[in-house]
């Protein structure tokens, strides 16, 4: 399988951003005032992340990708907006005085992560309010809508998005979050992995029981396709046409975080191209082989995921 010219291809995505900090140090002793390890601090790094992350990966696929979010007024929310430019992405970043940009700051020390902090705040009604209004201006200009939730606040008019999309014809594609899947009801696909399905559905011992719970959940919420990403057992998907299984591409695995993003980027790219769903499913698994490979938040390039479909 090809991947074809993608530039055609035209996203629109909202969602939680959130800016990913890394500091990078050396460990070389215990702290006298806790039993904790003193880091160095060598060198800091910073990257898109939440669905600052999947409008990173779309456009590195070569597609034409707009993103509409909230931050704070502050310097995190300045240093988001200036890399997503730099990215070629068409960012519309609403600001809200009240609330700070969520940022996940990570400390690694050898290679490894110590310690996480995040800061965090629910943006207030008034710019969700005008963000939903941007939204409905903005559908006509894209293909597929991708909402990618972060459980931050910033999709409170979820249900509106997918209802507005639907009525002009736009596919929309749904990152989840939490046990109550309802409020993307009528999307055309969403894309939990196994512990967020878990979480609304239960457990489950074999595939058959994963299946039936799967078909049972997407004819409640009345989707076209809910993919299931399983980490090392690959990913499935459930459809009318039946269920299809992606084996995981067998690779060394260096870091997780952020192959979702990937997933549902490349799954969203394909889809608006005008692949099937099982070409769309197979690229997206091909992708998320390539960025476990790499450290933190990554991206996927049309041509190395050209490379990997070969």
């Amino acid at each position: 399988m090809h991947v074809g010219d993608l530039s055609a291809a035209r996203l629109l995505i909202v969602g939680d951003v959130m800016l990913d900090r890394y500091w990078f140090g050396d460990v070389a002793r215990i702290s006298p005032e806790a039993p904790v390890p003193v880091v160095k601090v060598g060198r800091s790094e910073e990257r898109p992340g939440g669905a600052a992350n999947v409008a990173r990966n779309v456009a590195a696929l070569g597609a034409r990708v707009a993103l509409l979010s909230v931050v704070g007024d502050d310097e995190a929310g300045q240093s988001l907006h200036r890399l997503l430019v730099a990215s070629g992405i068409d960012v519309s970043l609403h600001v809200d005085p009240a609330i700070s940009t969520t940022v996940k700051l990570r400390v690694i020390g050898r290679q490894q992560q110590l310690l996480r902090i995040d800061f965090e705040t629910t943006p207030s009604h008034e710019v969700l309010r005008a963000k939903l209004v941007e939204f409905k201006s903005r559908l006509r200009e894209c293909d597929a809508v991708i909402l990618s939730d972060y459980g931050k606040g910033g999709l409170a008019h979820i249900g509106e998005m997918i209802r507005l999309a639907g009525a002009a014809g736009k596919q929309v594609l749904v990152d989840p979050k939490g046990d109550d899947f309802s409020k993307y009801a009528g999307a055309t696909v969403v894309t939990p992995n196994r512990a967020e399905l878990r979480e609304v559905v239960g457990r489950w011992h074999d595939d058959e029981e994963l299946a039936r719970k799967a078909e049972a959940l997407r004819s409640r919420l009345r989707l076209e396709a809910l993919l299931v990403t399983r980490s090392e057992e690959g990913m499935s998907l459930f459809h009318a046409g039946g269920a299809l299984h992606e084996k995981a591409v067998a690779r060394e695995v260096f870091d997780v975080s952020g192959a979702g993003d990937t997933v549902i980027a490349t799954l969203a790219v394909m889809l608006a191209g005008g692949a099937s769903w099982p070409e769309a499913v197979h690229a997206a698994n091909v992708a998320a082989g390539v960025v476990v490979g790499k450290l933190g938040t990554a991206v996927v390039s049309r041509d190395e995921l050209a490379a990997a479909l070969k």
